[in-house]
């Protein structure tokens, strides 16, 4: 069906068409431009929840060496400076307790009032939550809702915010971070998967309205890697174990062979994809990172 398709396009679009013409129509379709720009976000103004450590830290990094503006949020305020005075002018911190959707909507605010606009949102920070959940009837409703409001929630408010000021300049990207915890169920405690779930779900929900306004709204969805947030959550259920101990147990979670180790610059690196204009079409998607982890589980067990 698409070949035969494509065939009526081409005949259309090249019937009585110079021979200089035609190969103008199949250079536009069939090549593809491979040069490397330094400067991918150039011009553009984000703001990165949980910014302070880790995936955060890496992301706002890439987006600086890409020609952003970054303003860094987080909780940890001393590291959270100390990040963004090593990144440079183009860095600037504020803290945001993203529980508290007032100060998500002052850091939206914070990035239009220096700099004219918001042109990407990450919504990154999160909890892992309580780790040690060993069946639904011993959950605490308390801490899942400490978890929800930390992971789903402000990742709604977030987008609300940031829709909010992107809305009537028609143009934005706004990225939420969830798991492979929240694509297939069973692989860590409910609360944390549920919530990220949760943001799965808003992301689907709410890509169609905004797409509509020129707004992309995506979520990526990374698998272990040792962070200090992952190591935190590890720590409360193996309390003996050493970090080294427990950054080897996060290694043996590497899916990928040929030495191949899932890293913060990865996750990194497909926000800036996301963050840039070559993903200008891509809308309501979870860009799932873990290496296969998600379609060959059933498989290994």
């Amino acid at each position: 069906m698409i070949s035969r398709t494509m065939k009526v396009v081409l005949r259309r679009e090249t019937s009585g068409a110079s021979p200089a013409g035609l190969a103008s129509f199949v250079g536009h379709c069939c090549s593809y431009s491979t040069a490397s720009n330094p400067q991918r976000l150039a011009g553009k103004v984000a703001v990165i929840t949980g910014a302070a450590s880790g995936i955060g830290k890496a992301t706002a990094a890439e987006f600086v060496r890409n020609g952003a503006k970054v303003i860094l949020t987080d909780i940890q305020d001393d590291l959270g400076r100390a990040v963004a005075a090593e990144l440079g002018p183009d860095a600037e911190y504020a803290g945001c307790d993203v529980t508290d959707e007032a100060q998500i909507a002052a850091a939206v605010d914070l990035a239009v009032a220096r700099h004219g606009r918001l042109d990407v949102m990450y919504n990154h920070a999160g909890v892992t939550g309580p780790m040690s959940v060993d069946s639904v009837t011993s959950l605490s409703l308390a801490d899942y809702d400490r978890t929800m409001a930390v992971n789903a929630r402000s990742a709604v408010a977030g987008i609300k915010h940031a829709a909010r000021v992107m809305v009537p300049r028609q143009t934005g990207c706004i990225i939420c971070t969830a798991s492979t915890a929240g694509v297939i169920g069973g692989v860590i405690a409910p609360p944390y998967s549920i919530s990220k779930a949760a943001v799965i779900g808003a992301v689907r929900a709410l890509a169609g309205e905004l797409g509509r306004h020129g707004v992309r709204v995506n979520a990526i969805s990374p698998h272990a890697i040792a962070t200090p947030f992952g190591l935190r959550g590890l720590a409360e259920l193996l309390p003996d174990a050493s970090e080294e101990d427990l950054r080897r147990m996060v290694k043996g979670l590497n899916e990928m062979g040929g030495g191949t180790v899932l890293e913060v610059e990865d996750i990194a690196r497909a926000a800036l994809y996301l963050a840039s204009d070559e993903a200008k079409y891509v809308n309501g998607h979870n860009l799932v990172i873990d290496g296969g982890f998600t379609v060959s589980k059933l498989t290994k067990t």
